[in-house]
């Protein structure tokens, strides 16, 4: 029997066998069908029926579709499941590498006094929450104490520049080891940017910085998110990306925004601001429930869904602009959508199942302690130091074999977690111990509750409606974010 004749055969009988599925039904009222390695498949609910239940599928483009998708199989079941093991081990090869990302947070000081800092920033004063150059050079030797060839070295704060000695003699050491060791290294920075000099920019420019930077919108918005005494956060901002892709060019230059309840009503304005200034790239992100944000969650804060009106709305307008012909990108649904139509691993750590956190990301803060996230070293800034590995002066299998990586690897992968093992989004989602941790005080917490949840589904939804609908234009928009120029995300 050929190929063709099997497949009508199939087709009449339900001759078909099904491998494991998750489903929902979009706003479309059509039905979103996922695999276990992400491939997805959507279909009308009648069709979904027909093979909820393996009855006979009349399209037999249906049947190839969803056998190429390994969601059902025709002849031989190891076959297939051997094909759907091979894309699931494609999907999870990040963990084949160790820590890539490693976070130096070089100081707690800071000039700024932003609302909804989540770093618990202190006020800079002559040092006193800088990074001891001891301990720098310690956090380098767990560095490189990473099996990881390929290693992303991040510079956080406060704000870094800051404490731009112990910057320059971080780099300085990582440069010296590497002569032997051979990794590729990338070096970025997050800062406002107020402090850049000939200096520093220099320095950028020799060891290939990527920059990044918060944008917060329009002038008077940026400002009364950011407040800087005696001065204009926004207009010393524009000034120094200026100088920055000057010196460094604009594709090592970028920037994000961070939105406040008083955003949320200037989805249009936020985005025309980047587009003015020259950005091809928006990261829309929402406030984190972590450091003086947290404090200030009932004064800046706001819902779930009206998070996601904005993004709605402010999507649909980026997406309007590049019809227009001006190439811009939301970075947010890039890294989601990278996920969605490529088999690859998604780069950003925190949407990683097993959790980015400890296994794919290691902070080492200004006083010496090792975090396994970002989000970890900011809870301890608020008394929570449940996230907290160890120290620099612990040697890389004590931290990797911490209590807190025990907890790590007990709850950080979405596939077992309750809500998330059926969820239809979790091939592409991970888990959110450090939200978790935070908002409900285990790392676990409970999906219905759960902002992060709420939030991707959210978020999953609008994305899977576009792709649904099948607009050409919206479609090529999508390939070419995912295909085209890398944003800068947190990525490992």
């Amino acid at each position: 029997m050929n190929e063709q004749r099997a497949i009508q055969a199939a087709s009449s009988t339900g001759n078909y066998g099904q491998l494991p599925f998750r489903f929902m039904r979009l706003d479309t009222g059509q039905v979103l069908v996922t695999s276990e390695a992400g491939d997805f498949h959507v279909l009308d609910p009648s069709t979904f029926a027909a093979f909820a239940r393996r009855e006979p599928l009349a399209d037999g483009n249906t049947l190839r579709g969803l056998e190429a998708k390994h969601l059902l199989y025709k002849t031989s079941p190891e076959t297939a499941v051997r094909l759907l093991a091979t894309k699931l081990r494609t999907r999870k090869s990040f963990l084949r590498g160790g820590p890539s990302l490693h976070i130096f947070v070089v100081t707690l000081g800071c000039d700024h006094g932003c609302h909804y800092c989540q770093v618990s920033r202190r006020l800079h004063s002559a040092g006193r929450y800088d990074m001891s150059l001891e301990t720098a050079a310690a956090a380098v030797d767990r560095l490189f104490d990473s099996p990881s060839p390929h290693l992303t070295v991040e510079f956080q704060g406060g704000e870094p520049l800051l404490a731009f000695p112990v910057i320059r003699r971080i780099v300085e050491l990582i440069q010296a080891r590497n002569v032997q060791e051979c990794r590729q290294i990338v070096f970025s920075i997050t800062s406002t940017l107020h402090h850049l000099t000939d200096e520093i920019l220099e320095f950028m420019r020799i060891h290939d910085f990527q920059v990044s930077t918060s944008l917060d919108g329009p002038a008077d918005l940026h400002d009364a998110n950011r407040p800087l005494p005696g001065g204009s956060a926004h207009e010393l901002t524009v000034q120094g990306l200026q100088r920055a892709r000057q010196a460094l060019g604009d594709e090592s230059v970028s920037a994000l925004t961070t939105l406040t309840r008083r955003s949320l009503e200037r989805p249009k304005e936020i985005v025309d601001q980047y587009v003015r200034l020259g950005f091809r790239s928006i990261f829309l992100r929402p406030l984190s429930p972590y450091g003086f944000a947290n404090k200030s969650e009932r004064r800046l804060g706001y819902a779930v869904e009206d998070y996601l009106r904005f993004y709605k709305t402010a999507l649909s307008h980026i997406l309007e602009i590049n019809r227009s012909g001006y190439l811009i990108e939301e970075a947010y649904a890039k890294i989601l959508l990278s996920s969605i139509l490529t088999p690859f691993p998604t780069p950003y750590v925190d949407l990683r199942s097993p959790v980015g956190s400890g296994f794919g990301t290691l902070v080492y803060n200004y006083d010496g302690g090792v975090y396994a996230s970002d989000e970890g070293r900011m809870l301890k800034e608020v008394g929570n130091d449940t996230l907290r590995l160890g120290s620099v002066t612990d040697d890389f299998q004590t931290l990797m074999r911490s209590p807190a990586m025990e907890l790590l690897a007990a709850s950080g992968l979405a596939e077992t977690l309750p809500g998330c093992s059926d969820c239809a989004f979790v091939p592409y989602c991970g888990p959110d111990p450090a939200g978790s941790l935070s908002r409900h005080g285990d790392p676990v917490g409970h999906r219905a509750e759960s902002e992060h949840c709420q939030r991707h589904m959210g978020l999953f939804r609008i994305l899977f409606n576009h792709l649904a609908e099948g607009d050409p234009a919206t479609l090529g928009i999508f390939e070419d974010w995912v295909h085209g120029v890398p944003s800068v995300a947190k990525a490992a």
